[in-house]
């Protein structure tokens, strides 16, 4: 019965040792034409995801020999050790990308120069022969202690990069960006959950310190896997952005004074925009967001947004109406040029997204009401 269980369980660490090799091999490898030339843009994340998948290796002595309580001390601690910063520091640098991933950045690295100086110990133990720290004696069973707190506090790690990117997702929402493949929203939707998804998995094994329970949750982990990289290969992902309603208009309860005050502020905003977006040509920045104009200004988003939404009819339509007419223009002024490079020259990212939003403008024109 033992003999059966030992082969179990080194299968099923196997198949998820060689499902980590075929994520990190298909996301370093897999690319589709088009967008080759934005690797850094469409894929922000992928040569991180391949080497921290890659960092199963060190789980090797345990497949060969499920047996080796030192390999299997090993095993059970690395997932809650280092999923929750794996996972957190992919939020942080995909959606961060065109938010706030420099700001984080040095909190990523402290935070996983925590994780490596947690897992050394038990990787030498696992790796070299000879007894550093034994499961059932003192020093093994204390670690275990110090590898529950490192993990509560991975915990709260990615639970902030989980809070921020919902926060960014908000934003996105809001219309906060004049691209539309700016945000990846609706990706942000499938994946910002996953840490609590992965958790009761995580976490089966090291508790119940049973190696058949974790055989079990081998496989799940390793389905979990193939499902992710189905997930996050195509490109076009950063599609369908931005949802279609504007942004909604702050309401102010205020008398004559304050709406004549209010009148000249929006009236000011309004010269602004115009001098900003249009004539000096911010729209053609494929990256613009609104928080650029909020901040040239000296108006808060309030009053910004209400002026794009008086005068221009919002912040997306305007500056994504100022690039359709751009791109006509330069289309016929250059007509040897293609397509794409038409398209980038205009402030969309692709020619893929220039048909996107040349589309749905088409499709809010003919939905708006007559008069």
């Amino acid at each position: 019965m033992i003999e059966e269980a030992y082969y179990y369980w080194g299968i099923s660490a196997t198949i998820y040792i060689v499902t980590c090799y075929i994520f990190s091999a298909v996301r370093w490898f897999h690319t589709c034409d088009k967008p080759k030339e934005s690797h850094a843009y469409i894929w922000p994340d992928r040569k991180m995801q391949a080497i921290t998948y890659l960092l199963a290796t060190v789980l090797i002595p345990y497949a060969l020999n499920p047996l080796d309580e030192n390999a299997w001390l090993l095993w059970k601690c690395y997932f809650p050790v280092t999923y929750y910063f794996y996972c957190g520091m992919m939020l942080f640098c995909f959606f961060g990308s065109v938010k706030q991933w420099s700001q984080w950045k040095v909190v990523t690295w402290f935070v996983g120069a925590v994780v490596a100086l947690t897992m050394i110990p038990l990787i030498i133990n696992a790796w070299i022969p000879g007894c550093i720290l034994h499961p059932s004696q003192w020093g093994g069973q204390f670690y275990q202690y110090i590898v529950i707190a490192i993990s509560v506090l991975m915990i709260f790690y990615c639970a902030v990069a989980m809070w921020q990117v919902w926060r960014w997702m908000r934003q996105a929402s809001d219309e906060n960006y004049s691209n539309p493949e700016d945000f990846p929203n609706t990706y942000a939707h499938r994946v910002w959950l996953a840490p609590v998804v992965f958790t009761p998995f995580l976490w089966a094994g090291f508790i119940t310190d049973s190696p058949t329970v974790m055989a079990w949750m081998n496989l799940a982990l390793s389905i979990m896997n193939i499902i992710l990289l189905i997930t996050v290969i195509p490109a076009w992902r950063r599609a369908d952005i931005i949802p279609g309603r504007e942004e909604e208009d702050a309401t102010v309860i205020c008398d004559d004074t304050c709406d004549n005050v209010m009148d000249d502020r929006i009236n000011k905003i309004a010269v602004f925009i115009d001098e900003y977006v249009n004539q000096q040509q911010a729209f053609l920045n494929p990256h613009l967001k609104i928080e650029n104009v909020v901040n040239g200004c000296g108006y808060s988003r309030t009053y910004v947004s209400k002026t794009f939404q008086e005068y221009y009819g919002g912040f997306f339509n305007y500056v994504n109406g100022l690039r359709l007419a751009y791109y006509d223009q330069y289309a016929a002024a250059h007509p040897a040029i293609t397509k794409e490079a038409t398209a980038q020259a205009s402030g969309f990212t692709s020619y893929q997204s220039y048909y996107k939003v040349r589309e749905r403008m088409k499709d809010m024109k003919k939905s708006a009401p007559t008069s």
